[in-house]
Order: structure tokens, then C-alpha cells, then sequence
């Protein structure tokens, strides 16, 4: 087994190296992903598209699902085990971005190219990268477009495979764009919530304290940033966005906070919740607003240990590609995984800039490195070197 670890370590440089000659198949996938628009609930064309590229690619069962997830499988010589391979197809962008790309010299840029149209890529490109190096695993490797990843989506088309899957999954490993030495192998709690305040019609605007909703809603916001979180277990609150109002001359009658609590416990998300809840009520209740609070989207805390053969063998392949461990806990894909007690990964691809923005860039040259790891980990992962706990 260790025999095996070594090998792989070994042959990491000469993969790296070699991977470089599909560079033309990679980025074309990379464009072609890219400028089809995916925003969550609305990646059925490049659901479609990940299905051609795996019927091309010639796998077996090549399909969809009820939630949209794009779905092939590259059958192994034995088929005694079944990895999973994810990679999430929606984005933040919707179809009203330009979502043209440009290629330099050393980077793609456009719109969710790190975030995750160069996993989604590299996903479709998988298997003729395997046959190009002449790989041929023992293990059936599943290889999934995830939909209905992000924020509202609540990681739904990974949780509704691994619910309705008819085979043993034994591993699952997930692809992102960015960054390169990403390794995510637990999840921390988390709790993504949208409150609301709406003026009724029938509203009395001679009353004390009337202001409209984003007056009402600065208290609410003042309020929550006054809660005490421990410095243990780590804890956080995060005001992500607020929204209200129409114009220069007009009272707000409504207003939104989209807001993520995390905790490395989860009763503690609860606990926080909780007085948040009994905040916008309280405030609500005072100047007569309307108030909805509703929890977008959740997860409990999880994973494996850091000991973990996977997640060890992992890091020895990083240090040997001389590539900087990244060690952060997942709220995306990585979660579906650990609910259903699978041992999973989650890996980033390359480097670049300005994720999250319409001009995010990702970096050409690291991709193959990035690439290399995740065969090195696939590889592992076959030859039964990750079994078992260490």
C-alpha cells in the first residue's frame, strides 16, 4: 500500500507534464462551459451540455436526473468500488451577463470561471484525459454535474443522488475552480437565512417611530451585530446583502438582509438563530412592520479527521508537487457527502483573481498541476491505499 503511495508521488511530475499536450481540449471546454449560462435552478443548457461531452466520451448511462444533475459513468475493470466526482454546474451569474470569455497568454477570464466552470471543464474532459495517459482504474468512477448547489439551491442535486442512489457510493471527491491547494474535508455549521420587512398598505405613517423598512432595518441589523459569539467554538456572523427602497423621494416599504451564521457548532448556529429570530420579531412587533424570516439554506458540522488516509495521502501528494495545503472547512457539495457518511474531498484546480466578480480570471499554467493532484488522489483512492482509518 505504501508501495503504491510512492509510485503515485513518483509519477505526479510525469502526468503534470504529460496533461500539458490536452491543453486545446481543457480550455476549449473551458470557453465553450463558461459562456453558458447557469445560474442556480437555471443550468439545464449546460446540464446538456455536460451529458454530449460524457456520450462523446463514450461512458455508460449517460444521463439526467428530477433535480437536473448531468450524470456518465467511466466503468472499471472490477466495479468493486464507486467513486463519486462532482463538480457544480450553477454559478452566481445569470443570463443577463455578458458571459463572453477571453483567453490570454496565462489566463481565462469571464464570469464563474473559477467558481466553477473550470470544474465543470475539467469534469467533461476526465475521461479523455484518463485515456490519453492509458489509465484504466478498477473502480466505477461516477462522474456528476451537480445542479442546485448554491445559496438557495442548498446543495440539493448532490443530496438527492447519494438519497436515490442504487449503488454503494464509496468515495466522493469534489471539483472547484480555485484555489490550488484548496483541501476541504469537513464541513462547519452553517445556517444561511433572508429576513424581510414590508410596510403593510393599510400602514399608519403617523404613528411614532414610523421610518419606513431600511430604518427598521438598520435596528435589526444594529441589534444582530450585538450579539455576543465565543471565541470557542469559532463563530461568526455574516451580513452578506441588504436591498430596499426605489428611489431618491420615497419611504422604503421594504427592505432584505441575506445573512450566514457559522459555528463550529451546530447548536450554537441554532442558538444564534434563535435570538435573531426574537430580534426581528421584537422590532417588528414595535413599528408594525411586516417581518419574515426564512432559512435559505443549512448544514451540520462533520467530516473526516485530520488523520484520515485520504486526507494524509492528500497532503504527501502536495508536498511532493510543491503545492501549499489550503485547509478550510466546506459549506458547498462537500456537505451532501458527509451527510450521508461518505468519505469525501473537496480540491481546487488553480489560481486566479477576482472570484465572485465578473471578470474573475483563472490561471492557465497551474490548472495541469491541479489536475495531476486530483489523478494522484483519484489513483489513491483506486488502488484501496485510502481505506480504512489511520
Amino acid at each position: 500500500m505504501r508501495n503504491g503511495i510512492a509510485d503515485i508521488i513518483e509519477n505526479l511530475p510525469a502526468i503534470e507534464k504529460k496533461i500539458h499536450h490536452l491543453s486545446d481540449v481543457l480550455l476549449a471546454n473551458l470557453v465553450m462551459v463558461s459562456e453558458i449560462p447557469a445560474p442556480t435552478f437555471g443550468e439545464e443548457n449546460r446540464m446538456r451540455f455536460l451529458v454530449n461531452r460524457f456520450t462523446e466520451s463514450d461512458l455508460i448511462n449517460c444521463s439526467t436526473d428530477e433535480v437536473g444533475n448531468a450524470l456518465g459513468i467511466l466503468p472499471g475493470r472490477t466495479g468493486e468500488r464507486n467513486i463519486l466526482m462532482a463538480a457544480h454546474m450553477d454559478t452566481i451569474f445569470d443570463s443577463r451577463i455578458d458571459h463572453t470569455v477571453y483567453i490570454s497568454d496565462d489566463r481565462v477570464t469571464g464570469p464563474g470561471v473559477g467558481d466553477n466552470s473550470l470544474g465543470v471543464a475539467v469534469l467533461a474532459a476526465l475521461p479523455s484525459v484518463l485515456e490519453f495517459l492509458n489509465i484504466r482504474l478498477d473502480s466505477n468512477l461516477i462522474l456528476m454535474g451537480s445542479s442546485r448547489s448554491l445559496g438557495q439551491g442548498n446543495v440539493e442535486g448532490v443530496n438527492f443522488f447519494l438519497d436515490h442512489a442504487e449503488v454503494p457510493i464509496h468515495y466522493g471527491l469534489c471539483i472547484e475552480g480555485m484555489k490550488l491547494g484548496r483541501l476541504s474535508y469537513s464541513s462547519i455549521g452553517m445556517m444561511m437565512c433572508e429576513i424581510t420587512m414590508e410596510v403593510p398598505e393599510e400602514y399608519d405613517w403617523t404613528r411614532f417611530g414610523a421610518v419606513g423598512s431600511i430604518v427598521t432595518l438598520h435596528d435589526v441589523i444594529d441589534r444582530i451585530l450585538k450579539i455576543p459569539l465565543p471565541r470557542k467554538p469559532k463563530s461568526s456572523i455574516i451580513l452578506g446583502s441588504v436591498e430596499g427602497g426605489k428611489g431618491f423621494n420615497k419611504i422604503a416599504t421594504k427592505a432584505v438582509l441575506r445573512l450566514e451564521i457559522r459555528s463550529e457548532s451546530g447548536d450554537l448556529v441554532l442558538n444564534i438563530y434563535n435570538q435573531i429570530e426574537n430580534i426581528v420579531s421584537e422590532i417588528g412587533s414595535d413599528v408594525g412592520e411586516h417581518v419574515d424570516i426564512r432559512i435559505v439554506s443549512q448544514c451540520a458540522p462533520g467530516g473526516l479527521p485530520f488523520s484520515n488516509p485520504l486526507v494524509a495521502y492528500t497532503r504527501k501528494f502536495m508536498d511532493a508537487a510543491g503545492i501549499k495545503a489550503r485547509i478550510s472547512p466546506s459549506t458547498s457539495d462537500l456537505t451532501a457527502f458527509i451527510a450521508h457518511n461518505i468519505p469525501a474531498l473537496t480540491l481546487g484546480l488553480t489560481d486566479g483573481e477576482n472570484i465572485d466578480e465578473v471578470q474573475t480570471a483563472v490561471y492557465i499554467e497551474p490548472v495541469f498541476k491541479g489536475l495531476a493532484l486530483l489523478l494522484g488522489v483519484i489513483l489513491a483512492i483506486d488502488k484501496g491505499c485510502c481505506d480504512g482509518s489511520q
